[in-house]
């Protein structure tokens, strides 16, 4: 007897309906078809306990399982309860039949039954509402994640044997209700307030404007000078996600089977910080079956790269195209995927193997040539897409023991917001556009008008320190960012001359050895 079910597999951001096929036949032998993986093609051994363990039979004739279509890679174990309920409806074990292809059914099966959690919920309740299913069965632990998308009903099961019984007597079934609205209930994360760090008001200026625009940052300085406690310390003032944006990062986060279990929505943004010693695929994504790397985990938020120079430079090369487009495309040989990357690189970087070069106080015992070296695994291109360039200096004792209470992250977040919104008015009609950081040079002609005055002081300053044009976009960038914060129409002198001073790494007396 033939049976069809409905599961789902994982490509790229997106669920793709599979239907499993499963016919129960004379002869002998079982076998999975359909270019399933490992974990899939164990699914039968799984399957075969979990049935006996409750009080079924498992067919003992020949059993043929078709994933269709057959050319998508389908992999892990949550296909087990669609080809289980396929198995045991082809063997004449539950009816009625009619009723299985009505819903999407996926979920990890225990020895004894149980249902375990899986990854891409999210995903799959978008596709079976896309695709005009009645409902999707899953795991009773992904229920609230499901739930997030509405229109389609979610019934969260625990053990095989409810699934049965919900093909039994579906109209005695009630989906499943969610006690929470995660789109209103905000979960606040643990992060370093902007007023527990002394000192350092340009780093914090240059942090507001970079929060107010989305502009990446980078910032120079020796160690110990407070560039990691500065950069954890963004979040706090960044405006909260949108509901677009926080099902979106959420998204990412249930493919990547990386979801709070308990706050099932990231309600807010990412903080992401890898360690130097990661690959480029763990960096951008990819893999067999290419997953989100982490410049899609800190999607609408920031990714933080401590001591960039240690990076190896071939990864974090790799970071240009997405930093341009804030997308990556992944190629394989039988597919190609996209992932999202609209990110706030923030960087940090000593000026020199030992740290100490250009301190007021510590003599640097670093080489000319040395130094040079150390600045040149930063190439130029990429330095050039990062629109603030920050020295950090050193803290003073008399602004480590001050107990004058700096400005509050909660003061600094109004600002933001405000310039934010400034920023979202004028790109109202502009598709894919929400911050400064990603205006176009079209968009640079139309909302960057710029004074007399800015105009000549930005032409001294291309020809004095030879910035590119690509600077020369970022400056104006920055310098439109500055005029928001202040609620002004135009770019004036101010603006622009603020910005250039956040250049510091294209000037050419950076970095020259000094004697």
């Amino acid at each position: 007897m033939l049976v069809k079910t409905k599961g789902a597999a994982i490509v790229g951001m997106d669920a793709i309906t599979i239907h499993v096929e499963v016919n129960v036949s004379m002869g002998q032998g079982y076998c999975i078809v359909g270019l399933a993986d490992s974990a899939v093609r164990e699914s039968l051994d799984r399957t075969e306990s979990a049935i006996k363990a409750n009080g079924f039979h498992m067919p003992r004739t020949k059993v043929v399982i078709n994933l269709s279509p057959a050319d998508i890679k389908k992999s892990g174990a949550a296909f087990d309860l669609p080809i289980a309920i396929g198995i045991l409806a082809a063997s004449e074990q539950i009816s009625p039949i009619n009723l299985l292809d009505q819903y999407l059914l996926m979920g990890e099966l225990g020895l004894d039954g149980q249902l375990q959690p899986i990854k891409g919920v999210l995903a799959m309740a978008m596709q079976a509402k896309a695709s005009g299913q009645a409902g999707i069965i899953i795991p009773i632990q992904n229920a609230e994640e499901a739930m997030m998308v509405k229109g389609i009903p979610v019934f969260g099961c625990q053990h095989l044997n409810e699934v049965v019984a919900f093909f039994k007597n579906p109209n005695e079934v009630t989906s499943f209700q969610s006690k929470h609205n995660f789109l209103t209930e905000k979960q606040v994360p643990m992060m370093p307030n902007f007023s527990a760090v002394k000192g350092q008001l340009q780093c914090k200026r240059a942090m507001e404007i970079a929060s107010a625009g989305g502009h990446n940052m980078i910032m120079i300085g020796p160690p110990g000078a407070g560039k990691t406690m500065l950069a954890k310390s963004i979040v706090s003032i960044l405006p909260p996600l949108n509901n677009m944006e926080a099902l979106e990062t959420t998204k990412v986060y249930s493919i990547s089977g990386k979801i709070n279990k308990v706050q099932h929505l990231m309600n807010h943004r990412p903080f992401r910080q890898p360690h130097h010693t990661l690959s480029a695929i763990a960096l951008i994504g990819g893999g067999n079956i290419p997953q989100p790397g982490e410049i899609s985990l800190a999607h609408n938020g920031v990714l933080f790269l401590d001591e960039l120079p240690e990076f190896n430079r071939s990864v974090i090369e790799v970071l240009r195209q997405p930093m341009e487009d804030g997308v990556v495309y992944i190629s394989r040989a039988k597919m190609s995927v996209q992932f999202p990357a609209r990110f706030m690189l923030i960087a940090s970087m000593n000026p020199c193997p030992c740290g100490f070069y250009n301190h007021p106080n510590k003599e640097c015992h670093c080489s000319q040539v040395a130094i040079q070296k150390y600045l040149h695994k930063i190439s130029g291109p990429l330095l050039d897409r990062i629109d603030l360039h920050i020295e950090v200096t050193p803290v003073l004792y008399q602004e480590l023991r001050s107990q004058q209470e700096s400005e509050k992250s909660e003061t600094i977040a109004h600002r933001v917001k405000k310039a934010r919104d400034i920023q979202l008015h004028r790109f109202k009609n502009e598709s894919g556009i929400y911050t400064n950081a990603q205006m176009t040079g079209q968009h640079l002609a139309k909302y960057c008008t710029l004074s007399n005055e800015a105009e000549i002081i930005l032409q001294k300053a291309m020809e004095k320190f030879q910035f590119s044009a690509r600077a020369f976009d970022r400056i104006i960038k920055v310098s439109r960012t500055i005029a928001d914060l202040e609620a002004e129409k135009n770019v004036s002198i101010g603006h622009i001359s603020e910005a250039i001073q956040y250049r510091t790494l294209d000037k050419s007396s950076w970095g020259k050895f000094k004697h």
